[in-house]
């Protein structure tokens, strides 16, 4: 969830606007935001918006703030056509500013002169940036790995990049994802060569591949097999056909062959068609789910074949482990990337790192985009390597990179939003507290009636959700009515008129009386209603 603020001059300039993906803390929730409070209270002083790169982790939360702050986009082609779909889905792209940024190119705003830097990455024109400042340049990353075939753009190369360090650089602000794996990345030739002879292993067999929707150069390197391999292409999945179109008027995909139908890549025989799937994060709306649970057009049988061609991103291993399972279950071979090349990261680990260091040559390493783990171990990496100075920062941290840097200047506010259906609340709100708490303790509701004397007048009512008591529950409602009716019998004085006083009574009534037989302290809700 990548949202950066640089200040200089009393000016702000962001780079990227990312959500990240709900977890189980946040039940029934789909999107997490960046709270930008902080930001919010400085309009007037933030000069624009620079977007790195089209994965949703960077971009994913332009659609839900781009209007509100107010302010110009910049992004090189690509980024801009997705970027500007989800403004057209939101209803908003004529009261957005996008502005396209061609590849290399630079912008200039307010007291920031920034230039695109290509660097390989696991989509289409992944950027680090320059940002030329009166007190110094700043290198900022972006996602980026080092790749020699990249099968998709031209990333800058070796010399480009020392040649940027030779004209000094103040801070490098670094990806930090990869920094515990020893070896580099790889590279997508690698890769292109792992799918054909997997492919190619697989004859006679129906194949399905499951990728990022996001990584035009695997998508190519997938064309490219099935033609190698004798195999129609056929696409399952809306991303897919999205990022498609987007890279082939971005002039990527030149030689991206037509699509069969799934209808008509049913009719083919078995070992001439290559599928290509979402899904392979287990999700479960995308194709590779429903085909997996015969509810596609797609229909595998035993002796197919899943080929993920993809990594598994921390938090997903159970749903992907489900559709493994259930793949397995129905004789369909799945081959991961444990067995064969068929992924390479587009993070760099410890020797591309080590490279970029050399090139660049910062007076500050500023680690971010990874866990605290990892950018505390870039810290150190990059102090080992020779970089004079780091800064270990976390989220709502102020640093001064200069003058007289680095140091923390203060802790501004960094909270999250959650999308919870068609409302954006705060991540820390009633709402997602009580939620977990009925997920996790289930919820006894109790209805009674009182006269305004704080007599009851009625029998008390019981109902429940997610108590699991089964053939107990009869047992359960009787004792819980005794326990209320008990509990407003037993006030005193003005408390016996105190409708709050009542309700609270009751609720500790019933929790006490749910913790006896279920063993934890149920939710519970009082309604009280006049007489």
């Amino acid at each position: 969830m990548n949202v950066n603020l640089y200040g200089c001059n009393g000016k702000w300039l962001m780079v990227d606007l990312g959500m990240t993906f709900s977890d189980p803390w946040y039940p029934g929730v789909d999107l997490v935001f960046a709270d930008l409070e902080f930001i919010e209270e400085r309009l007037k002083d933030l000069v624009g918006i620079v977007l790195t790169h089209a994965h949703e982790d960077h971009i994913g939360a332009v659609p839900y703030f781009a209007q509100d702050l107010g302010v110009p986009l910049y992004a090189t082609p690509f980024t801009a056509r997705l970027v500007h779909e989800k403004l057209v889905e939101a209803g908003i792209e004529n009261d957005v500013e996008l502005n396209i940024v061609e590849n290399g190119g630079s912008v200039a705003l307010g007291p920031f002169d920034i230039r695109y830097v290509p660097l390989a990455h696991s989509i289409a024109e992944g950027n680090a940036l320059v940002i030329d400042t009166p007190y110094g340049r700043v290198f900022h990353t972006g996602d980026w790995k080092l790749d020699d075939a990249p099968q998709i753009g031209v990333p800058a190369t070796p010399a480009e990049l020392t040649a940027i360090g030779d004209e000094g650089v103040l801070a490098l602000v670094c990806d930090s994802t990869n920094v515990f794996n020893a070896k580099a990345s790889g590279s997508e030739g690698a890769v292109r060569d792992g799918l054909l002879e997997t492919v190619a292993g697989l004859k006679g067999r129906r194949v399905v591949v499951t990728t990022f929707a996001s990584n035009v150069a695997r998508l190519q390197t997938l064309a490219w097999v099935a033609q190698q391999t004798g195999r129609r292409l056929c696409v399952a999945g809306r991303s897919l056909d999205r990022i498609i179109a987007a890279a082939k008027a971005s002039g990527y995909l030149k030689d991206f062959p037509e699509c069969v139908p799934m209808d008509r890549a049913m009719d083919l025989p078995r070992g001439e068609v290559l599928i290509l799937a979402t899904g392979g994060q287990g999700e479960a709306r995308a194709a590779l789910a429903r085909i997996a649970g015969d509810s596609h057009p797609i229909k595998l049988e035993a002796g197919d074949a899943v080929v993920f061609s993809s990594r598994q991103i921390p938090g997903n291993e159970l749903q992907i482990g489900r559709i493994h399972n259930t793949l397995v279950a129905k004789g369909v071979r799945v081959v991961t990337d444990r067995q064969s090349m068929i992924h390479v990261s587009g993070h760099p680990g410890r020797p591309e790192l080590i490279e970029l260091y050399k090139w660049i040559r910062p007076e500050i390493l500023v680690p971010v985009h990874g866990e605290l783990r990892h950018m505390d171990e870039q810290a150190r990496l990059g102090l080992a390597e020779g970089i004079p100075r780091s800064i270990l920062q976390k989220n709502g941290d102020l640093i001064r990179l200069a003058p007289k840097g680095p140091h923390k200047v203060s802790e501004v506010r960094s909270g999250r939003f959650v999308l919870d259906g068609d409302i954006i609340a705060p991540a820390d709100g009633e709402a997602m507290s009580a939620r977990r708490k009925l997920g996790q303790m289930g919820l006894i509701t109790v209805a009674l009636a009182v006269n305004p004397e704080g007599k009851q007048v009625s029998p008390v009512e019981v109902a429940t959700i997610g108590i699991p008591l089964d053939e107990d529950m009869e047992g359960f409602v009787a004792e819980a009515q005794v326990d209320a009716a008990e509990a407003v019998a037993k006030l005193k004085g003005d408390r016996r008129r105190d409708r709050g006083a009542i309700a609270e009574a009751v609720r500790l009534a019933i929790r006490r009386c749910g913790q006896r037989w279920i063993g934890r302290k149920p939710m519970v809700q009082v309604m009280l209603r006049a007489h």
